[in-house]
């Protein structure tokens, strides 16, 4: 498995000079988050996804959906992988699950903890994650940075950050898998410009990629959710999707936040985008099944409208502005929802307490 396969290509997304007509768009491959269903056993959740029509899952790894941590690892996962492929189901594996390794913190013990024994519980999560997406053939790893420790100055986080990841990049690289970090409100990594600092700074490693989540586009960026995507386009390896607020980080179905989704849909088929794009709803367990039967058949129809209207022939943003649109937030000036219209949230809010958090 390589990087261009999981996500959107070997990162030449460049305007055409010669101005020919875009690559066939390819074929929207939609999932289901399980931290979203995390009160069905694992097996009825595969069942479950695979009657309903996804193609794939976002698989959180915690106590009740293949427990890292738990007896018999490798007999469960072999389990599974012959479950996914009986099913026809694709899978990234995702580390966001809240107390999976420690009881009382939520999130904890994260990549920036002081104590580098923490920190180190963290790496092995990510160590066994990878091991799992390589034996099921899932398509990237899922990852976040975490919030920053009271106390703790935000170089120091950032030298930390870069510091534990180096060993889960290693081992990303030879299991052939792609590490991809999720820009997560309230977090130290929080904004794709944030995304941009750690690979700088880790030297743009090949198998560092991109988490994408759509709600925190519309919650936070400088740019409109479709342009996000297109400025990620040569990192993207994993999607999020959820309908969200400008300014308020809550996870919700589709219909009930601002989000206009067939323009979001058609930038990811203009990519080239080929990976999972996976409901997440982490706060709708309880009517699990329920949002899990009504949220395919609005992406479908968000589909089917990008379909019908063909290429668009917009190309993914030139290197020259990939970045560009998010120098604005990074110097405090976010501009996205509405032109001129800084968000409502503030960075280190929503995710940072338990009470605020929707993860």
């Amino acid at each position: 498995m390589n990087l261009g396969h999981a996500g959107s290509g070997d990162r030449r997304w460049e305007t055409d000079p010669h101005g020919s007509a875009p690559p066939p768009r390819p074929p929207f491959r939609f999932g289901y988050g399980t931290n979203g269903l995390a009160d069905l056993r694992l097996d009825d959740a595969l069942d479950l996804l695979a009657d309903l029509g996804y193609d794939g899952l976002g698989l959180t790894l915690d106590h009740m959906h293949l427990d890292p941590f738990a007896p018999g690892l490798a007999a469960r996962t072999r389990h599974i992988g012959r479950r996914l492929t009986a099913l026809g189901l694709g899978v990234t594996i995702e580390t966001g699950a809240r107390y999976v390794l420690d009881a009382r913190r939520k999130h904890g013990p994260s990549l920036l903890d002081p104590e580098p024994d923490d920190r180190a519980r963290r790496v092995d999560l990510l160590l066994r994650a990878v091991r799992i997406a390589g034996d099921l053939g899932a398509h990237a790893v899922h990852c976040f940075s975490g919030t920053l420790p009271p106390g703790t100055d935000p170089d120091t986080a950032w030298q930390r950050l870069a510091e534990t990841l180096a060993p889960v990049l290693d081992a990303a690289t030879a299991a052939g898998v792609p590490l991809a970090v999720e820009p997560e409100p309230g977090h130290l990594l929080g904004t794709l410009a944030d995304f941009h600092r750690l690979r700088r700074t880790l030297g743009d490693p090949a198998f560092l990629g991109l988490t994408l989540d759509i709600g925190h586009c519309q919650c936070l960026e400088p740019l409109p959710p479709a342009d996000c995507v297109r400025a990620a386009a040569p990192w993207l390896c994993h999607v999020q999707i959820e309908d969200m607020r400008r300014g308020v980080h809550e996870h919700l179905p589709f219909g009930d936040g601002e989000i206009d989704f067939p323009p979001v849909l058609a930038a990811l088929a203009d990519t080239g985008y080929r990976g999972l794009t996976v409901v997440e709803l982490p706060r709708h367990s309880h009517a699990g099944p329920h949002h899990a039967e009504t949220s395919l058949p609005f992406l479908h129809r968000a589909a089917a409208s990008v379909r019908a209207a063909g290429p668009s022939g917009r190309q993914p943003l030139p290197a020259s502005s990939r970045t560009a649109g998010l120098a604005g937030e990074a110097a405090g000036h976010g501009t996205s929802a509405g032109p001129g219209t800084d968000p409502a949230v503030t960075p280190g809010e929503p995710s940072a307490t338990p009470e605020g958090s929707t993860l």
